[in-house]
């Protein structure tokens, strides 16, 4: 009987966002179904008692993975679990779920971010140069390849496509398990509106005329395509718009070299760059559309949260996410981030208001919110759990 999960995770630090805060709400939700789950975590700063922190002795802020394996073997041969499920490529473990996608596509899709040519192909004779990429590399290859071995969960169709096409993964060891979000964060009436003061008296704009509202959620910048959005809302500038379209940047990124690209295409003026936002569904309600040109993207969690909140949403065909919607009814998805024009003609079509409100009432309507729901999330997961369990004769 399934009573008992280990989560392993590299770090219980919420505040990095993404996967770190994601595998916490998974935890949370798995345990509000009535089942033990404890996060197992090299580092971290926690009180948490269903939090072990394994190699905190340690200096660094980051273990070598077989520091970390070790630190694993010995809390797992003292502790009995039902489930082990790792975020890291463990062969140890019942289930892998490779929570920002591969490492065989994060290495090349990076590579892709760099717009000059030289740069790119640099970047891609010393990819392999850094030494724990590398052995996360060599470590997924041996677990993703052959017909035995953990169970891997992808979070999106996107990861499922990685597994064959980089290590031509047995298809009977993939299960799909998408991606999801808390779907019931209370929006702060206050603070959202003081965010909205904020952000329109930064744009000069008056409340009469409001432009549209187009947010950026991010901690890697480039990665998440903000060179190219900056590019194409130069090139809605050069086009007739029902409303005029501006930026919010919201992460804790570094922000100069975008600031010098905005001013140098005159756009600065349509770009408020906001910092780290600790509620997100605050400035989401204040927004009018979430955009995220993202190279690479399991599944994720700022344009869920998007659509959770009823918004419509921009992103690319590298994003999981783009399995919860449908492109031309709950957003738009552009083919690569490299499309300027194509990105620039989704602001301009949003920038419609009747475009705008069908596409939020169609999000409304099909129940996305539900599907995006990470309770939904944590039954999927009970269900795999379980046919391992049942595999296992356990």
């Amino acid at each position: 009987m399934l009573q008992k999960i280990a989560i392993i995770v590299e770090r219980a630090d919420i505040a990095r966002g993404g996967a770190e805060r994601s595998m916490f709400e998974v935890a949370e939700a798995l345990s509000a179904l009535g089942l033990h789950v404890d996060l197992l975590a090299a580092k971290g700063q926690t009180t948490d008692k269903n939090v072990h922190i394994l190699c905190r002795d340690i200096p660094g802020k980051r273990v070598r993975f077989s520091l970390f394996a070790r630190a694993l073997r010995q809390h797992l041969a003292r502790t009995d679990y039902d489930i082990v499920h790792s975020v890291l490529p463990f062969d140890f473990a019942d289930l892998y779920q490779p929570r920002g996608g591969t490492c065989a596509e994060l290495i090349l899709r990076n590579v892709a971010t760099y717009r000059t040519p030289a740069v790119r192909l640099y970047k891609r004779l010393t990819a392999f140069t850094n030494y724990r990429r590398a052995q996360l590399l060599r470590a997924e290859r041996r677990l993703c390849r052959g017909s035995h071995g953990p169970v891997i969960a992808a979070l999106s169709q996107y990861v499922a496509q990685q597994l064959r096409t980089h290590y031509a993964t047995d298809p009977h060891r993939i299960v799909l398990t998408l991606n999801g979000v808390k779907t019931d964060r209370p929006v702060d009436v206050a603070q959202a509106d003081r965010l909205r003061e904020q952000v329109l008296s930064a744009l000069s704009a008056a409340p009469a005329a409001p432009p549209l509202l187009c947010l950026f959620v991010a901690q890697d910048f480039r990665r998440k395509g903000l060179d190219p959005l900056i590019r194409a809302l130069q090139a809605v500038g050069a086009a007739r718009t029902e409303r005029p379209v501006a930026l919010l940047v919201v992460g804790a990124d570094r922000t100069a070299r975008y600031r010098r690209l905005a001013q140098r295409l005159g756009v600065e003026k349509q770009i408020v760059f906001l910092g780290p936002v600790k509620e997100v569904q605050n400035i989401l309600a204040v927004s009018d559309v979430a955009v995220l040109p993202t190279f690479c993207d399991a599944a994720s969690r700022s344009i869920l949260e998007a659509l959770a909140a009823g918004k419509p949403v921009i992103t690319t065909r590298f994003n999981g996410a783009t399995d919860h919607f449908a492109d031309g009814r709950h957003g738009r998805v552009i083919e690569t981030p490299e499309d300027i024009d194509g990105l620039a003609a989704a602001l301009r079509y949003f920038s419609g208001t009747a475009n705008l409100a069908h596409a939020a009432r169609a999000i409304h309507e099909d129940g996305l919110a539900a599907r995006i729901s990470i309770q939904r999330v944590a039954q999927d997961l009970i269900r795999v759990y379980n046919s391992i369990l049942d595999k296992r004769g356990g």
